[in-house]
């Protein structure tokens, strides 16, 4: 079994500024680990991601020492442009001490971030696919839109694993979905996948991540049902962010969306992914997308969280097209007979309508017709069919309504129909009424592919920004 080594030393230290020139300090007993004692000389070995420290007695550098409290302390001052070239750029570095010498590397969120966007910049380089993953897959609508946005820009993506612990939804994808067809379903909680030490090590990187983490506890219905003071309290799903972040970490994508219900940016949650998506060397923005600016007709708000890689550019914007002029409903209903069985009178729900107007409860039936020009959000559970779900009003008699069919609500939120085709009629509303609207998501991964191709055009642009070296700031000096 591997163990940490009483010799092992690992610091993150700054590297400073003297006479024009950086310079590294190393104050501690500990690189004595390394065979470096106070008089002893060293020689300073360029490595791929830095500098490494090697005791030699006939080496180029010294080590002196610091009298204090009557102790002696091995002071290391390498002060030298030439020296420290692996390092340029970098404003903290981690120490690692061990018995074949002291190894003086960039941060690991630092190396992390060049590794991305290097990595995304020789696939685009070579027109090579690049490598996606989904979370809260579903039955994949949103990496759909994901493809989609992606081929409008000229850019191919390559779903290599999915997440869902729903396995029809699992199913239906492999089957249905085309994003998915050389895809590895891993198919169980989150929170169980990233503690499986075998399977973390077979999860590849990728270039995009997409994830719809689920909303129960972040949602205003959710929360009242379950009478939660913030979405964390969820027992299910309030803590899924923890594992989100441990796959995230596996997969080391260049860009991650993220979509929710517009209630969850001001969730615990999500300052926490801010907070350590900015740690991990990405730029975060977030965008409110209404699917009416995007021309559909029902206004399914959505808030999304791009995080681009320090080095690409920022998706500051989506552009909205707007509502489509003389958009009516008509045209996205089926041709349903005036005398089909789906028609009803819903009595029910009247019923029901009735009391809670006596109640003060304020909620009312939403009918639509033809010529309606919008239409209420259409939920996860429609197919139950509740007291503020829309319903299609009859032609002639408009005591009869009926529900929409899963096609009709397949075309009201621009999802192709073949993502649902099979499905039962209640399992198609789940699958709809907890996903996006398609076109806004569409246009927002078409957005985030130019700018992987400004990046392949034009080169990265750093911020020159160390997350760390803020966060250590005040602890390191």
């Amino acid at each position: 079994m591997k163990t940490i080594t009483p010799t092992l030393g690992y610091w993150l230290n700054k590297l400073g500024l003297h006479r024009g020139a950086p310079r590294l300090w190393l104050e501690t007993l500990r690189v004595k680990s390394a065979g470096l004692e106070p008089g002893g000389r060293f020689d300073v070995v360029a490595q791929p991601q830095g500098i490494k420290l090697v005791s030699n007695s006939s080496g180029r550098y010294v080590v002196s020492k610091k009298e204090r409290n009557g102790r002696s302390t091995p002071v290391i001052d390498i002060n030298n442009h030439e020296a420290l070239a692996p390092l340029a750029g970098q404003q903290v570095v981690r120490v690692i001490v061990r018995p074949d010498g002291i190894f003086v590397l960039r941060a690991a969120s630092e190396q992390a971030k060049t590794e991305r966007v290097e990595r995304l910049r020789a696939k685009l380089s070579s027109e090579e696919g690049l490598a996606s993953a989904s979370i809260a897959h579903g039955a994949g609508v949103l990496s759909n839109a994901a493809h989609a946005g992606f081929a409008a820009a000229g850019i191919d993506l390559d779903l290599k694993v999915l997440c869902e612990i729903e396995e029809t939804y699992v199913e239906q994808s492999l089957t249905c979905n085309p994003v998915s067809t050389h895809t590895v379903p891993l198919c169980a909680p989150i929170q169980e996948l990233v503690q499986d030490e075998w399977l973390m090590r077979q999860v590849p990187k990728v270039e995009v991540l997409e994830m719809g983490l689920p909303c129960s506890g972040a949602s205003r219905a959710g929360k009242a049902k379950r009478g939660l003071s913030m979405m964390e309290d969820h027992p299910e799903v309030g803590h899924l962010i923890y594992a989100a972040l441990a796959l995230i970490q596996k997969l080391q994508p260049a860009a991650i969306v993220l979509e929710n219900v517009e209630d969850y940016r001001s969730s615990a949650s999500a300052q926490i992914l801010r907070s350590q998506l900015r740690d991990m060397g990405y730029q975060v923005r977030e965008h409110v997308l209404r699917a009416r600016d995007f021309g559909s007709l029902e206004n399914r708000v959505r808030w999304a969280m791009v995080a681009t890689t320090d080095g690409l550019s920022a998706v500051e914007a989506v552009a909205a097209p707007g509502q489509a002029s003389g958009a009516v409903l008509g045209e996205l209903l089926d041709a349903v007979d005036s005398n089909a069985p789906c028609w009803s009178g819903m009595a029910y729900l009247k019923d029901k309508a009735v009391r809670d107007k006596a109640a003060g409860k304020g909620f009312a039936m939403q009918l639509v017709d033809e010529q309606s020009t919008s239409v209420p959000t259409i939920r996860k559970s429609y197919n139950k069919g509740g007291s503020t779900d829309p319903f299609v009003r009859h032609p002639l008699d408009h005591e009869l309504m009926r529900k929409f069919t899963p096609a009709e609500h397949a075309r009201i939120k621009g999802v192709p129909q073949a993502l649902i085709a099979g499905l039962t009629a209640t399992t198609a509303h789940e699958v709809l009424g907890q996903g996006i609207a398609f076109e806004p998501f569409r246009a927002l991964f078409q957005e985030l592919a130019s700018s992987f191709k400004r990046l392949r055009d034009e080169g990265p642009v750093w911020l020159g920004a160390c997350a760390t070296s803020n966060r250590l700031n005040g602890a390191i000096g």
